[in-house]
């Protein structure tokens, strides 16, 4: 039976000429995991800048810039810059520093050149002078801005006499005028609008056609000025775009480096680094590091049992699964529950056949199930690419073989439940009489097709049964090669927890199937395993040699036992009851198919395909959705949580991102 994937602790002494081409090797291979040590600790080199990553920041803020797009979800294809491609991108920058700074000037110059512009164009309309404005004996004048979308509502809000009259078109610019006497309400009502005056030269009287064409030309200029610098910008990056990308990989390979080289312990030639690798993969990279430094390095293997904080148990052996790319499209599926503690059972394999299963039964349409195929397919050859999903192609194909199968047996193709009769009763009459249904799913008057259904609920129980008897198996001999025998002998997860749930089973089969009358052996069996299972703590105590064997007294333990026999109980019960949810799914499936059958038979010829193709459409996302989330709460539920009492430290070793992220 296939246990997590042996591991060893190794340790490496690497001269500093060589730290670079070591931790490039390990970021590509995703081969070593630093001890945890590595990021728990302060940074070695505190001082020291990681230029590299600060380099990234600007090129990066150049691509910014140049509106230039990286998909960060790439695999990094470059290897560390050299030292021209560090000075090729010190220049690059350089370069678009001074490029924006020119562009950033004269974007304000044409900023400042169009508000002078509009100004005199607006002022053109004043006919009186400054010094006439000041000396009105009776109305008080401003010339100023405000936002054009308030005029209307200044204008309503001025005391009576008062007006503002639009110096432009687009009344950005105005003259407001009001009796002496009512200034002081004028100028308030003009301040909460934000009214901004324009402080009007000495002596001016206007500004002359001339002078208003002469900087209209000079505004016209910079408008030409930015669009050409615009120009050079597109110019370079549609010509630099690629280098550019390329020089950002590299730079995020070389600042990922730096960023651990900060946290290495070392001396001043030599760097020490410990970590964790796959055993089976050890020889191919001492080998490889070996050639790589010219056997300039020192390697020292360790098993994880002579690891002295894995024995005093301050750290866990991280866990690593390994299989085909079919079970391994699974791995996920049970990290995202928990990782596995190391040398315990791998359960992705049971995982994967219990999913592709359940979700068959649960959805049993043989077209749609050919969708799920032919999408696996397309997402397993990258014909299409949904983002991180391609990985689970395989997911995929296998529950469409699955639905394509239980499809074949319902005898339904797209909801239609008569395309396929012909097959079926091929299949049927070589067993015996023909039939139009291998098994028929819709229940009818028919008194054999109601029995049928009760069937359809026995068997999904029976798969509970197997699916939990499976967890509870798994439970016991993970507990015996930890050496927890006391968990492995009694408690409800215990063998006695398992003899109890498994004789309970063959008991209720015998009385209602075989018509047995339950014998006083029976209640023995049931009454002592069903007691070591409530029961169980004080004796795993005694059995782990832990003391006092009943750790908070007489009268704590009958209660927790107490409790624990009605958990032990209804528990159990749960547990293979709500697996018949699985036949209720495929039930609603049938019933879905059915609707949407008729319904379609109702309509015209095109309402009648427009019906079968939304109602299917709708089927395989909705109730694929659905019945993808009842299968994986089936797998956690109720087959994880009889194994997974204690989660590990899932493998992650050091690898490169696209985008560094510093811990």
């Amino acid at each position: 039976m296939a246990r997590t994937t042996p591991m060893h602790l190794v340790e490496l002494l690497v001269l500093k000429d060589d730290i670079s081409k070591v931790l490039s090797y390990f970021g590509r291979n995703a081969c070593f995991q630093f001890q945890n040590s590595l990021y728990e600790a302060e940074k070695k080199n505190i001082d020291k800048v990681n230029e590299p990553f600060e380099l990234y920041k600007q090129l990066e803020q150049v691509c910014s810039y140049l509106n230039i797009s990286f998909n960060s979800e790439d695999e990094i294809k470059y290897d560390l810059p050299s030292e021209n491609d560090f000075e090729e991108i010190k220049q690059i920058i350089e370069k678009v520093k001074a490029f924006q700074k020119s562009e950033t000037e004269e974007t304000e110059n044409n900023r400042r050149l169009k508000e002078s512009y509009e100004e005199a164009l607006s002022l053109v309309n004043l006919a009186a002078s400054s010094e006439e404005l000041e000396n009105a004996s009776f109305l008080t004048l401003k010339v100023g801005k405000i936002n054009p979308k308030d005029f209307d509502k200044i204008s309503a809000a001025l005391p009576e006499n008062a007006v503002i009259i639009p110096l432009g078109e687009d009344k950005t610019r105005v003259l407001a005028a009001c009796p002496k006497d009512s200034s002081d309400k004028f100028d308030e009502i003009l301040s909460e609008n934000n009214f901004s005056e324009i402080q009007l030269p000495e002596n001016f009287k206007g500004f002359s056609k001339e002078t208003v064409e002469a900087m209209k030309k000079q505004s016209e200029d910079s408008d030409a000025k930015l669009s050409e610098l615009a120009g050079k910008k597109n110019n370079f990056a549609a010509s630099d775009s690629e280098k550019i990308k390329v020089l950002l990989d590299k730079l995020s390979v070389a600042s990922q480096i730096g960023d651990i080289e900060c946290k290495l312990e070392g001396t001043e030639y030599v760097y020490r680094l410990t970590g964790w690798v796959v055993s089976a993969e050890f020889e191919k990279i001492f080998k490889d590091l070996d050639e790589l430094t010219e056997k300039r390095i020192a390697v020292r293997k360790y098993s994880p049992y002579e690891v002295p904080s894995v024995l005093e148990k301050k750290e866990k052996v991280p866990s690593e699964i390994r299989h085909g790319k079919f079970i391994s499209s699974f791995k996920r599926m049970v990290f995202s529950y928990g990782s596995p503690v190391y040398g315990t059972i791998d359960p992705t394999p049971f995982v994967a056949v219990f999913f592709t299963l359940l979700f068959g039964i649960m959805f049993g349409d043989a077209g749609q199930g050919l969708v799920f195929l032919i999408l696996g397919i397309l997402m397993a050859t990258k014909t299409i690419k949904f983002g991180g999903w391609n990985k689970f192609a395989p997911i995929f194909m296998a529950i469409g073989c699955t639905s394509m199968i239980m499809g074949i047996l319902t005898g339904e193709f797209f909801a239609n439940e008569t395309l396929l009769v012909p097959v079926a009763r091929f299949l049927t009459g070589l067993f015996g009489e023909p039939r139009d249904h291998i098994l028929h799913m819709m229940p009818s008057s028919d008194p054999h097709s109601i029995l049928n259904m009760f069937k359809f609920f026995g068997f999904s129980v029976a798969v509970g049964f197997i699916i939990n008897s499976t967890g509870l198996v798994l439970n016991l001999i993970n507990n015996f090669k930890q050496k927890k025998y006391g968990k492995t002998f009694f408690g409800k997860n215990g063998l006695s927890g398992v003899l109890f749930f498994w004789y309970v089973i063959v008991f209720v089969l015998r009385v209602f199937l075989f018509k047995q009358t339950p014998q006083m052996y029976d209640w023995i069996v049931i009454g002592v395993t069903l007691f070591f299972a409530a029961f169980g703590e004080p004796f795993e105590r005694l059995c782990d040699g832990e003391r006092p064997v009943l750790e908070n007294g007489f009268g704590s333990a009958v209660i927790g036992g107490v409790v624990e026999l009605i958990e032990v109980v209804s528990g159990y019960m749960s547990n293979t009851v709500s697996f018949l949810r699985v036949g209720a799914f495929a039930l609603a499936h049938a019933v879905l198919g059915y609707i949407i059958s008729t319904m379609s038979a109702l309509a015209p010829f095109i309402g009648e395909i427009a019906i079968l193709i939304i109602g299917n459409a709708i089927v395989v996302v909705l109730e694929g959705m659905i019945v993808a989330i009842q299968v994986i709460r089936l797998q956690y539920y109720e087959f994880f949580s009889k194994f997974f009492n204690e989660t590990g430290d899932e493998f992650k070793p050091f690898a490169f991102t696209k985008v560094p992220a510093f811990k």
